[in-house]
């Protein structure tokens, strides 16, 4: 069963690279094993948690050893309105006790038990893992029947990690939102302009930054997934009117199975940048009106976009002076490859490298609409060759993850952290005028200057003549150019129980430094 999951996740119609293969090289799938003990990158649990773990109201159960749920709290700065149930970590922390003796299915049962008595949730997702996938725990079974005793949503994802990267995990997750979630709860407030919005995560809170401008325009948000999503919400969403999938390598899977099944039209789009912000505002209007909602939705729509744009250009103009020509790296993936290279653009910056490691066929391509040479997109760089290029002086700035912060930092190069664990918001016109904000404080900050002097010591520790020339006293004894043991010392041992202008002052100090070269210890 595992294995059809898995197939059917790579054998995706949506997406260009399937379209193009033969049916042969299609079946075989895309799915790259993972080396065993690399998973720095995240595997398929990981993926299907950070997937589905924003859902607020909900509980999440890792079915597996206590070390899989590690970093679960703060995995992700996700921000939430309501509940932080989705914060808790749950674990049926399986031993190996429990596994050799079968008490796996049990410990999920009832753990499953104290949650929805204790806590009340929504729902309950339950994650298999490598080890309950591995001994056969029905975890289908377990959450069949709590489900009913319980009165409760237990919702089973299949996800072990060695099924696959994390991308593998996002498209699982989304499987396990359709085939048990999606389509479940009939809201009575249907609306002509109801939308649902997938791979947004509301990182940093970033998507409160998007809502109040679909607000405004009357366009109501019937759930976000899964950032700040509560689970009515997201077994609501096929009464919408359009989707818009904004992470398109995680997702998209779900928004043409959406599209197949209740007829929801979808598209791909970023609220990153302000050209791709107004662009989605506009595709949102367009087939929402389409779909029967009011004709007049287009007009507001470019009203709205006319204004917001001007403010933020003009709140922008004070930083395109002092960003112009600065030239940025950048290493993530996903729609971040192209929208926020499309963002730099804007106020002239230069883009001398953006990562695609994660990006579908269409992203690449916008990238090199955007930056008309290929070569400036790359799959994956080393480290060394990032360290290379930001210590050669071939970027300003590198805007990545923060497990190659350090890498700049080496470089003595800033360094602005873009993805998931930022605490600043990017998205809309005023997450991009923070977004600029935060590379102007990070170019211009003035410790780069003192980080990037040169040290007052040479490679065996002994202060340089230029370092001499600047700080040895001037006084009628010692000539402050003279860059003999006397003075070079003489103002360190100023206040010293030894007189400076005592003419045995060496033979004080010279069984001090009798190992030392004879430079160190003053002329014969």
């Amino acid at each position: 069963m595992l294995k059809d999951k898995i197939k059917a996740a790579f054998d995706e119609p949506a997406c260009a690279t399937n379209r193009a293969k033969a049916a042969a090289a299609r079946a075989k799938g895309c799915s790259k094993p993972l080396t065993p003990g690399a998973a720095a990158g995240g595997c398929a649990f990981d993926g299907a948690k950070i997937s589905l773990q924003p859902i607020t109201d909900a509980a999440h159960i890792v079915h597996g050893p206590l070390a899989c749920e590690g970093n679960s709290w703060d995995n992700r700065g996700s921000g939430s309105s309501g509940s932080d149930l989705w914060r808790r970590s749950f674990t049926t922390d399986l031993t190996e006790l429990d596994i050799v003796t079968g008490n796996g299915e049990k410990k999920l049962y009832k753990a499953i038990r104290e949650i929805s008595t204790r806590f009340k949730p929504a729902a309950v997702f339950v994650y298999s893992t490598c080890v309950t996938a591995l001994i056969g725990d029905d975890i289908d079974a377990v959450c069949k029947h709590a489900s009913i005793k319980y009165g409760l949503p237990v919702i089973p994802v299949h996800s072990p990690g060695f099924a696959g990267s994390k991308n593998l995990g996002n498209k699982l997750a989304g499987n396990a939102l359709l085939d048990h979630v999606i389509g479940t709860h009939q809201p009575d407030d249907v609306g002509p302009t109801d939308v649902v919005i997938l791979g947004e995560f509301n990182l940093a809170g970033e998507f409160w930054l998007v809502k109040p401008l679909l607000d405004q325009l009357g366009i109501r948000v019937r759930t976000c997934v899964p950032g700040d999503a509560r689970y009515l919400d997201v077994a609501a969403a096929h009464t919408a009117n359009v989707t818009m999938v904004v992470c398109s390598t995680a997702l998209i899977g779900l928004a043409r199975r959406m599209e197949e099944r209740w007829g929801i039209p979808y598209f791909e789009g970023s609220f990153y940048g302000i050209t791709d912000t107004s662009e989605s505002l506009r595709r949102l209007a367009r087939m929402l009106v389409e779909r029967g909602a009011p004709a007049d939705l287009t007009v507001r729509t470019e009203a709205l976009i006319a204004a917001e744009e001007a403010r933020a250009w003009a709140r922008l103009e004070t930083y395109r002076a002092r960003l112009a020509g600065k030239r940025v790296l950048l290493n993530t993936g996903g729609v971040k490859s192209w929208s926020i290279v499309a963002a730099l653009m804007e106020l002239g910056m230069e883009i001398v490298g953006t990562s695609v490691k994660k990006s579908t066929v269409e992203d690449k391509m916008r990238v090199q609409i955007l930056m008309r040479e290929e070569a400036h997109a790359f799959e994956g760089m080393a480290p060394r060759d990032l360290y290379a290029q930001l210590k050669g002086g071939g970027a300003d700035i590198m805007l990545s993850g923060g497990r190659t912060q350090f890498i700049a930092l080496k470089a003595r190069m800033p360094w602005l952290d873009i993805n998931q664990e930022r605490i600043h918001p990017y998205a809309g016109y005023d997450g991009t005028i923070e977004l600029v904000r935060q590379i102007d404080i990070s170019i211009n900050n003035p410790v780069w200057d003192e980080v990037r002097t040169p040290a007052p010591w040479d490679n065996d520790g002994r202060l340089t003549d230029q370092h001499l020339r600047q700080v040895a006293p001037a006084d009628d004894d010692a000539d402050a150019t003279d860059p003999t043991f006397t003075a070079r010392h003489r103002k360190k041992f100023a206040n010293s129980r030894v007189d400076n202008t005592d003419s045995d002052y060496l033979a004080h100090h010279r069984k001090k430094f009798a190992g030392r070269d004879a430079d160190d210890i003053g002329d014969d």
